[in-house]
């Protein structure tokens, strides 16, 4: 299986790092071994002093698909989840001025949380889903897919031009605004419309 994430989808947030709004969407990807195993804490690495949250939407792929048509795009995946795509973000700041890729800032081991996925069936519209992060049980990130600029079936049509889609395969569709640095001992936990689907301790 293969994590496929979208960069810049939400406004507020391609504002709130002074980011170029994009014509199309950004991908990149993470390997499975940047999967944060269930029920482990998140360790901060030695190589950042400067790790942030994005809490996102997830979709899992649950059928072979290539140049899927947008029309078709709701019959590739069955269930919502929610995530984190940790971001070392001085890292990342450092790459992005020397025009270099993104991995070694996003792509890290355990910097993929997968929380618990939820049928969609169970929502009254996929454009309209609430979701946010906790910190400490304080509000840090709040979204709605309705603010995403490339919609869920938009996206899997998107990136299956460019990568076959495989059952298993899982798609973080961008973070809203409020990314901010964790620190140690902090307790993350993501909700989608008031239900828990994660949480994690940072060490």
């Amino acid at each position: 299986m293969k994590i496929i994430c979208i960069g810049r989808n939400y406004t507020k947030h391609i504002e709130e790092l002074q980011n170029e709004r994009p014509t199309e969407p950004v991908i990149f990807l993470k390997p499975d071994t940047a999967i944060l195993p269930k029920n482990f804490p998140f360790f901060i690495p030695d190589f950042s002093s400067d790790i942030h949250h994005e809490v996102e939407i997830l979709v899992k792929i649950n059928r072979v698909g290539k140049h899927i048509d947008p029309k078709f795009a709701h019959k590739y995946y069955e269930e919502i989840g929610l995530g984190i795509d940790f971001t070392a973000r001085d890292v990342q700041s450092k790459l992005k001025e020397k025009g270099l890729p993104w991995e070694k800032a996003k792509a890290f081991d355990g910097s993929a949380v997968i929380g618990e996925f939820l049928p969609k069936s169970s929502f009254n519209s996929l454009e309209n889903i609430s979701f946010e992060l906790k910190n400490n049980g304080e509000t840090v990130q709040a979204g709605n897919t309705s603010h995403m600029l490339w919609k869920i079936d938009e996206l899997i049509s998107y990136v299956s031009q460019y990568f076959t889609l495989k059952i298993g395969d899982i798609i973080f569709t961008g973070t809203p605004e409020g990314v901010a640095q964790v620190k140690t001992e902090d307790v993350l936990e993501g909700f989608i419309e008031g239900k828990k689907l994660f949480r994690i301790q940072v060490k």
